[in-house]
C-alpha cells in the first residue's frame, strides 16, 4: 500500500520563479509558484493579486494552446508570494506561463527574476513598469539576471550591471528557462551630447539651444539672475508686467541648467515611465510647467485608489515653472513648501502610502498687481490698495523665504537689445558647476544642507561683518541667512573665487525679497 508520501510527490509539483511588484516606487520581490493536482480542471491565481493579473489566465490560455502546449487537465494554482501584499502588473504573464508549460521539469534558476506580458500569440511584450521593476531591483542588490521581453532591451540596457536574457515569443523563454545561451550583459551607455569626467565620475548634457537668452531683449538683471539660479539650481521669483519677458526667460532656463549624472538620468526615466511616458534618455533636465487651475492631485500625485506621480516629482532633477504664481490654489502653494524643503513629495491615500523623489528647481513668475500694470509707465494700474494686497497676501511668508532669488523686472524699452546668449551663459554654469565638484559636493549649492553649507560656504571676514549688519537691519530668518550663503557661494562660483567675498556677499543680498 502506497505511503501518503508517496501519493503527494505523484501528484504535487511546485515550481517557482522570481519576480516582483511595484508599491508605488518601491520594488518587492514577489515569488510566483504553481501546483498542479488530481482534481476538477481549473485555474486560479491567488494572492492578492490585481484585475490585470486575473485576467492573465485568459493570456496564457491562449498563448500556450496557440504554441501548441496541452493545457494540462488539472488543478492549477498559482500563488505569488507573499501573500499579503497586492500585486499587480502584465508582466507576471511569462512566469505564470513557464510555471505551467514546464510543469513536468523541475525549474532551477533562483538567481533569474522573469519578466513578460504575453500576446496571444505567444509574443512577449513590455510593460511600462518593467524600466522602474529593473532600476529599483538594481539600486537595491537584489537582481543579477532577468529574462525580459526583447523589445524592451533598447530602454533595459542603459541600466548597467545585470546580465539579460531577451526573448521575443514563449518558445524562446522556455528555451532560454532550459539553459540555452542568450545573455546580454550591457557595457554601459553612451548618451548623445557631451561628456565631462570629474574624480572617476561622467556627466552628460547637450550644448543645443532652440530657444536662446540672446531673444531676450534688455532685462540684464533678470538674465543674471537666471544665470545664477541655473547655475545652483536656486529657486526663482521673477515679478513684471506682462509682456516684460518672464516667460521667455524661464522657457530659455532648461537648456543651460547643469550636467548630469548616469544615475540622474535613470530616475528621471524611471519618474517618466510611472507616468506612462517613453522616454528619450537625452541628457537634459526635464522642465515641467503646471496650469494655474491645475488640481492639488495633477501637481503632488494622487488618485481615489493609487497615488500616482504628479508633476513635482516628474521635475526631479529638473526645474518646475509656475506661471501667474498667485494665482494658484492656496492650498497648493503651502503643499509646495514641503517638497521644496525636503526634496520628496509624500502622498498618503487609504490603500497606498507613497513617497516620491522631488529634488527640484523651483521657477515662478508673477504681475505686480492683478491688472499688471503696477510697474508700467505708459498705462496706468486700475487696482486699488485693497486688491493689490489680497493679491499679494496670497503667497506666505513661509513659502516666499524658501525661494532664493527675486528679481523685479522693468518694461522693454524700445532701444534694448539681446546681449548674453544661451551658449555663453551654459559655459558659465559649466565653469560653476566644475568648481562645485572639484571642491567635493555631491549636490549643488542650491541644495546644500544646513551641515554642508558650514563646510563649502565660508566667507572672508569683511563678508562675515557685512551679514552679520544685515541680520540686524532686515531681521533675516535662519533659513534666509542660510539662502544667502548658497547665493553668495553659487556667485563666487561664476567669479571664479574660492571664498565668498564682499562683493559676491552684496550681490546675493541684493536678490532678496523686499517686504
Amino acid at each position: 500500500m502506497e505511503t501518503k508520501e508517496a501519493l503527494l510527490s505523484e501528484t504535487v509539483a511546485i515550481n517557482t520563479i522570481a519576480s516582483a511588484t511595484l508599491e508605488g516606487v518601491t520594488v518587492r520581490p514577489i515569488t510566483v509558484e504553481a501546483t498542479f493536482t488530481k482534481g476538477l480542471p481549473g485555474f486560479s491565481v491567488v494572492g492578492l493579486a490585481g484585475n490585470d493579473i486575473q485576467e492573465a489566465r485568459e493570456r496564457v490560455k491562449a498563448a500556450l494552446i496557440t504554441n501548441g502546449f496541452v493545457f494540462p487537465p488539472l488543478k492549477i494554482t498559482v500563488n505569488l508570494a507573499p501573500s499579503d501584499a497586492r500585486k499587480s502588473g502584465t508582466h507576471f504573464d511569462l512566469p505564470i506561463a513557464l510555471l505551467i508549460a514546464l510543469n513536468k521539469e523541475s525549474i532551477e534558476r533562483e538567481d533569474l527574476y522573469v519578466f513578460g506580458e504575453l500576446g496571444l500569440d505567444g509574443r512577449i511584450k513590455s510593460s511600462s513598469q518593467l524600466f522602474p521593476l529593473l532600476l529599483s531591483l538594481k539600486e537595491q542588490g537584489k537582481i543579477r539576471r532577468a529574462m525580459v521581453p526583447a523589445e524592451a532591451m533598447e530602454y533595459l540596457r542603459h541600466i548597467p550591471g545585470i546580465e539579460y536574457l531577451p526573448v521575443a515569443n514563449l518558445q524562446e523563454a522556455i528555451a532560454a528557462l532550459r539553459g540555452e545561451p542568450g545573455i546580454v550583459t550591457p557595457e554601459g551607455s553612451d548618451y548623445e551630447g557631451e561628456v565631462l569626467e570629474l574624480k572617476g565620475t561622467r556627466y552628460f548634457y547637450r550644448r543645443e539651444y532652440p530657444e536662446d537668452f540672446a531673444e531676450v531683449k534688455g532685462q540684464e538683471l533678470a538674465k543674471r539672475a537666471a544665470l545664477i539660479a541655473a547655475a545652483g539650481m536656486h529657486n526663482l521669483l521673477m515679478e513684471g508686467s506682462p509682456g516684460c519677458g518672464k516667460s521667455m526667460i524661464a522657457k530659455r532656463l532648461r537648456h543651460i541648467l547643469p550636467p548630469l549624472t548616469e544615475e540622474e538620468l535613470l530616475a528621471v526615466a524611471k519618474h517618466q515611465f510611472l507616468d506612462g511616458q517613453i522616454p528619450d534618455f537625452q541628457p537634459l533636465r526635464p522642465a515641467r510647467a503646471p496650469h494655474h487651475t491645475a488640481t492639488s492631485a495633477s501637481i503632488f500625485g494622487g488618485g481615489t485608489h493609487q497615488a500616482k506621480i504628479g508633476e513635482i516629482a516628474l521635475a526631479h532633477h529638473g526645474m518646475v515653472f509656475f506661471d501667474e504664481l498667485p494665482h494658484f490654489s492656496k492650498n497648493v502653494l503651502e503643499a509646495l513648501r514641503e517638497p521644496m524643503q525636503d526634496r520628496r513629495v509624500h502622498i498618503a491615500r487609504v490603500n497606498s502610502k507613497v513617497s516620491y523623489e522631488a529634488d527640484f528647481m523651483f521657477v515662478a513668475a508673477m504681475n505686480p498687481c492683478p491688472c499688471g500694470n503696477l510697474l508700467a509707465k505708459e498705462r496706468a494700474c486700475r487696482c486699488s490698495e485693497a486688491e493689490i494686497k489680497r493679491y499679494r497676501n496670497r503667497l506666505s511668508d513661509p513659502f516666499l523665504d524658501r525661494i532664493d532669488l527675486f528679481v523685479t523686472m522693468q518694461e522693454v524699452e524700445a532701444e534694448d537689445r539681446g546681449s548674453v546668449s544661451s551658449a555663453q551663459m551654459h559655459e558659465g554654469v559649466l565653469e560653476a558647476f566644475i568648481r562645485q565638484k572639484e571642491r567635493g559636493q555631491e549636490r549643488l549649492n542650491g541644495k546644500l544642507s544646513e551641515a554642508e553649507v558650514e563646510r563649502f560656504c565660508r566667507l572672508d571676514q569683511e563678508a562675515e561683518q557685512i551679514l552679520a549688519q544685515a541680520v540686524q537691519r532686515f531681521a533675516l530668518s535662519h533659513r534666509s541667512i542660510v539662502s544667502i550663503k548658497k547665493v553668495a557661494r553659487t556667485i563666487a562660483d561664476l567669479e571664479g573665487s574660492e571664498k565668498i567675498g564682499r562683493k559676491a556677499l552684496l550681490e546675493a543680498l541684493s536678490y532678496r525679497r523686499r517686504k
